[in-house]
């Protein structure tokens, strides 16, 4: 097992996409997971370590590097979810759901996101009591 933290990496000029992040840290059960924009240096680092190359332009999942591996789309989300308190965390119980199902409408919101939510041009800000909770670039 890996001893790194597991990270949840969003697209930080999607508004959805922030909000989320809001979601989770209000909701999770423990303080273990780690956050960082896919725009990020951190985040984009993050990836290349993992053998994941970044996305270039608008980032169109979730990713979440944990115990090694890096999960997308709806596998992300709802291994995410299997993190938060009750009730939200019977959200992680959909993975009986057919992968092919439930990542056509992560994809379908994924797609609309910046229409029906908007976007930010510059990436979440994390608050002071937060910043420990997301990563910087090394060094940084």
């Amino acid at each position: 097992m890996n001893a790194d933290p597991p990270v949840m990496l969003f697209d930080g000029h999607c508004n959805l996409c922030n909000h989320a992040v809001d979601f989770v840290l209000s909701r999770e059960a423990s303080t273990e997971l780690r956050f960082a924009s896919l725009q990020s240096e951190a985040g984009r680092s993050l990836l290349t370590r993992h053998g994941v190359t970044p996305p270039e332009g608008d980032p169109d999942t979730v990713l979440l590097v944990e115990d090694g591996v890096v999960w997308s789309h709806s596998d992300a989300a709802l291994r995410v979810a299997r993190r938060l308190r009750m009730p939200w965390r019977m959200i992680g119980c959909f993975g009986w759901v057919p992968r092919v199902v439930r990542d056509g409408i992560y994809r379908w919101i994924a797609r609309n996101r910046y229409r029906w939510f908007g976007k930010s041009d510059t990436c979440r800000i994390a608050t002071p009591a937060e910043k420990a909770r997301f990563l910087s670039a090394p060094g940084g």
